[in-house]
């Protein structure tokens, strides 16, 4: 599989802060791209988004509006999904990258990154999709992996999906087999399962006597 870092993109150089506006609504008008970097003389100040690059005086410099640049980025060393993180928190769908040093690398535009997450186990991988919810308190990471694994599943990925002030949602995902007794399992231990499964027997079993009590009531 790819490194995240093998989708860094130098594709389009950044705009300079001594750039018009116009040549920036331009080179938005030409782009799908939501934000992009803008240097001073070597230096990442910040982002320009094409919404506000919209409203700029075109005759004017970006360092006249500079006041209105958004300073997100990542490190190019940062993990997928602190990336992601980035992404949905700044509403883009492009990020600057950085070093350690704060040198200016490239970019990662969102497709991209949509790409290398395609690639990871979770998403390719053959497997069943579980979901199960819980109280905030009571819920354990360990204890769900721990009820997979003894079943004779095996872990593909899971993550807190959906939470509140008092229950929490965790989706798993694992390999194919023994589905039925994991979603047993995971009752017993006072987990709701929150996704359909044609192979859960329980619930199954609830849909027939349902329908022998519906076809009882209509005699």
């Amino acid at each position: 599989m790819r490194e995240l870092s093998e989708y860094i993109n130098n594709d389009f150089k950044p705009f300079s802060s001594q750039e018009t506006v116009a040549e920036i609504q331009d080179f938005f008008a030409d782009s799908t791209f939501s934000h992009f970097p803008v240097l001073d003389h070597g230096v990442y100040l910040g982002s320009i988004s094409s919404v506000d690059a919209e409203t700029f005086e075109t005759e004017k410099s970006i360092a006249d509006y500079r006041y209105a640049l958004e300073g997100f980025f990542v490190r190019n060393a940062m993990v997928w999904l602190d990336v992601l993180e980035v992404f949905a928190r700044n509403n883009a769908n492009l990020v600057p990258i950085l070093d350690e040093a704060n040198k200016y690398v490239g970019y990662y535009e969102i497709t991209d990154v949509i790409k290398f997450l395609n690639e990871t186990p979770f998403l390719k991988e053959t497997g069943g999709i579980i979901v199960v919810e819980k109280s905030i308190n009571d819920y354990s990471m360990s204890q769900i992996a721990q009820i997979v694994e003894s079943n004779n599943g095996k872990l593909l990925g899971l993550f807190v999906s959906e939470a509140n002030a008092e229950k929490v949602q965790v989706t798993v995902k694992i390999t194919l087999g023994g589905m039925n007794e994991i979603i047993q399992t995971f009752r017993r231990y006072n987990y709701d399962i929150i996704s359909e499964h044609h192979e859960d027997n329980y619930l199954n079993n609830l849909k027939e006597r349902s329908e022998y009590l519906d076809k009882y009531l209509n005699m």
